[in-house]
């Protein structure tokens, strides 16, 4: 089954006797492939952002990390190479979500957001609300204190303007997030 599949713990945006670390993230031993992708993605990004490195050379970098071959390399490669060409893109639809200016957005938060900008116009196999879970365990695992919460408002923000008819249905049916 693959990650994204309907039942397979990515799907559910929850699974059962999850493994966690002691901030709620998941261990690493019990992260599907797409969520080892997007955790690399967003070191490589965090690289793009902070020392402005050209995505190539990122990724000769990034493959060569413990615990890569575990990843999804094709997920990863939509990551890291859709958010650096697409970036100017995706600013423009966080910036009007955000309460102050996009440089004052730590790296990592910003990062995580262009993922799920990222994966909203283009992973339309993974649900929107698996989408925002997703960067909130990265923004936990990676980011500061609160940052988390942060992008969860951003992300639940643009998701509408998205995902407007997956928003709507599962609002219909009592599933959609606050």
């Amino acid at each position: 089954m693959s990650a994204a599949e309907p039942g397979s713990a990515e799907h559910s945006g929850a699974a059962p006797g999850r493994k966690l670390t002691a901030t709620g993230a998941r261990k690493a031993s019990a992260k599907p492939p797409r969520s080892r992708a997007r955790e690399f993605a967003l070191q490589a990004l965090y690289q793009h952002l902070v020392g402005r490195n050209e995505a190539a050379a990122i990724d000769g970098f990034t493959r060569d990390l413990s615990g890569f071959h575990k990843a999804d390399a094709v997920h990863y490669d939509a990551l890291l190479y859709g958010c650096v060409r697409e970036a100017p893109e995706l600013d423009a639809l966080i910036t009007p979500l955000l309460d102050r200016k996009l440089e004052e957005i730590s790296p990592i938060e910003h990062a995580v957001m262009w993922i799920g900008a990222y994966e909203f116009r283009h992973c339309l196999d993974v649900p929107w609300r698996v989408v925002i879970n997703e960067c909130i365990e990265l923004a936990k695992e990676f980011g500061g204190t609160d940052g988390h919460k942060y992008v969860n408002a951003v992300l639940n923000g643009l998701a509408p303007s998205l995902r407007g008819s997956e928003v709507d249905a599962d609002k219909a049916s009592g599933k959609a997030r606050g």
